[in-house]
């Protein structure tokens, strides 16, 4: 990076940061605080539910995803159309009628205060994890470029979240959220366009999607019915809406943004233009993934993507076996290169036979590292990022690092903010009543810099997992199905009550964690089964041992 890419990232990132805080640094009371004043237009209602769940993570991990896997992942946000339509006439009436501050004060009103206490406690859990994961995010990035230590970088950011998130509260979230999404669209087409100018001379688009299909990158629609593969049409459609149903419906990071809106239908058509950009805008950016993949094809793809791999492997006692491994792999990638401009059999045979030899090196090298190094083998969210350094243009690379960090802020601003308002209207409100509004919103200030803490100290321990977009959705799915099923059976079935629910609930999500544990089924069907799960125990209890439980 040189000085025009660090202008464009710090004074993008300043501005919004003093621009949201100073428009909002007055908060009189608790509605100001948590709810914005309730004076959100349906477009700022959208946006910001769509910079909520765009977190830094969305755009480290996704290209990776999609350049290590293809496009398959988009799958994951096939129900989440379904579920916005589901949120809009059963959700968000309820919510807008009972006037209520967060999600679980209406569980309460239906069934009791250990219910309500319950689903508020298992969301705090879950999302205060998910913090600091989208906290470790960012500090990736800069670790990457500057070689700075990880943990200093970890709390520098967390710390700057914290001060704009608690001096401006939901205010503060929603109206930085509209720039940063600004922010991200931009570098989203940008970054596009840049990737495509990258490609060799006589190599168009559609050159580009020929290798990609070839290379099994551009398989977007898996129909298969094995309950252990990730991502399929019927995963997505089911376990995606129930996950989104959950998400949208129950996660107080989301309820707390279109709970902001000026009305009803505000709040509604705001969900609506989520619905209807989401997967538009998730397949786009797994798009740019697949292109990074074939720019790579054309340049030579590195043997890992974390750049202190090679050196640590180099000093480690492996660097004998590493460099033989590595002249191999570096002669195969001059010959993949001539192979990918040079292969005219409709479905490049001969590349393809490459990369399974490429694959296989790269396996290799990844097991050194986890056997001879400190570094985590994975380096699927190192390789956009590794790309925008290496070969993009200077002051492109500025916006796209702004973009990223835009992101890493508005999640994290989101979650701090939702992990605070419950903390406050669910546990701390509801047994010291009585108290000042002034004393509410500070109680409120000082629970987002303990939950902000608590974020940082869990992203100090953070992990690169097999993919940091698959460990916030596998996080969200242990817990969301069990809230998810406490929701559904406060809608739709009148008869079942507290009592029934608690401990149906809680058997739920002992049942899940154990599924989880043993690995039977892939992490998008836990938010089915937590939910059925849940209504089905609940039912058992309500009407087998009504005298004794419920």
């Amino acid at each position: 990076m040189n000085r025009l890419d660090w202008i464009i990232l710090g004074l993008t990132l300043s501005c919004i940061v003093v621009y949201g805080v100073w428009k909002n640094r007055k908060q009189n009371s608790i509605q100001d605080y948590i709810q914005g004043g309730k004076e959100a237009r349906w477009w700022t209602v959208g946006l910001s539910v769509m910079a909520t769940q765009a977190s830094a993570i969305t755009f480290l991990s996704t290209p990776g995803q999609a350049f290590m896997e293809g496009m398959g992942f988009v799958q994951f946000y096939f129900g989440l159309p379904l579920a916005m339509i589901v949120i809009c006439i059963f959700f968000l009436p309820i919510y807008h009628r009972l006037n209520v501050y967060t999600a679980y004060e209406f569980l309460e009103q239906r069934f009791d205060l250990n219910t309500r206490t319950l689903a508020a406690v298992l969301f705090l859990i879950q999302r205060g994890l998910a913090a600091g994961i989208t906290i470790y995010a960012p500090a990736i990035i800069l670790n990457v470029i500057l070689g700075w230590p990880l943990n200093p970088l970890i709390l520098s950011i967390g710390l700057v979240v914290i001060v704009y998130t608690l001096i401006g509260g939901t205010k503060a979230v929603n109206v930085t959220q509209k720039q940063q999404m600004t922010v991200i669209f931009l570098g989203l087409f940008v970054a596009f366009w840049a990737i495509i100018e990258q490609l060799p001379s006589g190599v168009g688009v559609a050159d580009a999607l020929r290798l990609a299909g070839a290379s099994d990158r551009l398989n977007v629609l898996d129909f298969s019915f094995d309950p252990k593969n990730r991502y399929t049409f019927w995963s997505g459609i089911t376990g995606g809406m129930f996950l989104a149903l959950s998400y949208f419906g129950t996660d107080q990071s989301q309820v707390q943004r279109y709970l902001s809106g000026k009305s009803l239908s505000q709040s509604q058509l705001g969900l609506v233009m989520n619905g209807f950009l989401k997967v538009p805008m998730q397949f786009f950016i797994l798009l740019i993934g697949v292109f990074v993949f074939v720019s790579y094809q054309y340049q030579g793809t590195p043997i890992h993507f974390h750049p202190q791999a090679r050196t640590q492997l180099l000093q480690s006692s492996a660097a004998a076996e590493f460099r033989l491994l590595e002249s191999e792999y570096n002669a195969l990638q001059t010959q993949k290169k001539e192979t990918a401009l040079n292969d005219t059999s409709p479905d490049k045979t001969e590349f393809k036979q490459l990369l399974l030899q490429e694959n296989r090196l790269r396996h290799q090298t990844r097991q050194m590292i986890s056997k001879h190094t400190t570094l985590e083998a994975n380096d699927a969210d190192y390789i956009f990022i590794s790309f925008i350094l290496k070969h993009l243009p200077t002051g492109i690379i500025g916006l796209l690092l702004a973009m990223i960090f835009s992101a890493a802020m508005s999640s994290t601003a989101s979650e701090l903010n939702a992990l605070s308002a419950t903390t406050l209207v669910d546990l701390y409100k509801r047994h010291r009543e009585g108290h000042t509004a002034k004393h509410y919103v500070q109680a409120a200030q000082l629970f987002t810099f303990i939950w902000g803490i608590i974020a940082i100290l869990f992203a100090l321990y953070g992990t690169l997992f097999e993919n940091l977009i698959q460990l916030v959705n596998i996080i969200g799915s242990i817990f969301y199905g069990t809230i998810l099923g406490i929701f559904l059976i406060a809608f739709f079935f009148k008869k079942i009550q507290g009592k029934a629910v608690f401990w149906g609930a809680l058997c739920s999500e002992a049942i899940i964690i154990g599924i989880y544990w043993n690995d039977l089924l892939s992490f998008l069907w836990l938010n089915v089964f937590g939910a059925l799960i849940t209504i089905l125990l609940a039912l058992l209890l309500q009407f087998v041992l009504p005298k004794k439980i419920a």
